[in-house]
């Protein structure tokens, strides 16, 4: 594998990225890539609730005025940064978690936009996978925030009008630099016995997996508990192995 590889998770909303990107999490843990950055890219910040750890501070927090006045005697600002971001990240088994977040008060997301820019520049390549949930649109790309990702998976639901908006994301993401950059769909909620519709595939947007709807992924969504951790058993789960098995490949290139 090269130095690392990153996997953008994104679509509509309501399609369970942040499912897929914590299945994903798990599945890498378990074929001994380690360790795995999970970014929340979403200011409705929820991965942490997939992966099941706690969040006590996001990038939303970090107020600019600290980054410019509050810099410790001896210590520049790239070394400031790091030593923030370390105070944010989520520490786990296997895996650091990094959360947007939503800036405090009414301040936009100009500078938390801006951090989570200069912390996958910075602490990227120090992980073989990157997991980005992303928000529904394409604004982290747009800003090139998240900056070129080596996968784009584009999540749909299994209905026509879900997989017109799947294309769209998708000529959208070429338009803002990404042509070049393999882009797959991953049908989402995928029903037993349900035949995939027509155009569900196409050569500018191959189908790479399709996940099954799972009784115990929504049990475990409606508990509120960790869906990433769903037990032995489940559909999704062994689906989204298969998936990372096939991202894995790929990354490997």
């Amino acid at each position: 594998m090269s130095d690392s590889c990153t996997i953008v998770v994104c679509g509509k909303g309501g399609t369970g990225k942040t499912t897929l990107s914590g299945l994903l999490v798990r599945s890498f843990l378990e074929a001994g890539e380690k360790p795995v950055l999970a970014v929340d890219a979403d200011p409705n910040a929820n991965l942490h609730e997939a992966l099941g750890v706690e969040l006590a501070e996001t990038l939303g927090c970090m107020r600019e005025e600290a980054f410019t006045k509050s810099i410790p005697p001896g210590m520049d600002r790239n070394a400031y940064i790091k030593y923030r971001f370390r105070k944010v990240l989520v520490e786990a088994e296997g895996f650091d978690l990094l959360a947007m977040g939503r800036p405090e008060g009414t301040g936009c997301y100009c500078f938390p936009n801006y951090l989570l820019g200069e912390c996958m520049h910075l602490l990227g390549e120090e992980y073989p996978l990157t997991v980005v949930d992303s928000e529904a649109g394409l604004e982290h790309i747009s800003r090139g925030t998240i900056h070129k990702p080596d996968l784009l998976l584009i999540v749909s639901d299994p209905g026509v009008r879900g997989l017109r908006t799947a294309r769209r994301i998708r000529e959208l993401a070429a338009s803002l630099g990404l042509e070049e950059t393999p882009m797959f769909l991953v049908i989402n909620r995928f029903k037993e016995g349900m035949a995939p519709p027509e155009d569900a595939s196409a050569e500018d947007l191959p189908l790479i997996a399709t996940i099954p709807e799972d009784a115990a992924v929504e049990e475990a969504d409606l508990r509120g508990s960790p869906v990433a951790w769903v037990a032995e058993g489940s559909a999704a789960l062994a689906a989204a192995r298969t998936l990372a098995a096939d991202v894995l490949d790929r990354c490997r290139r």
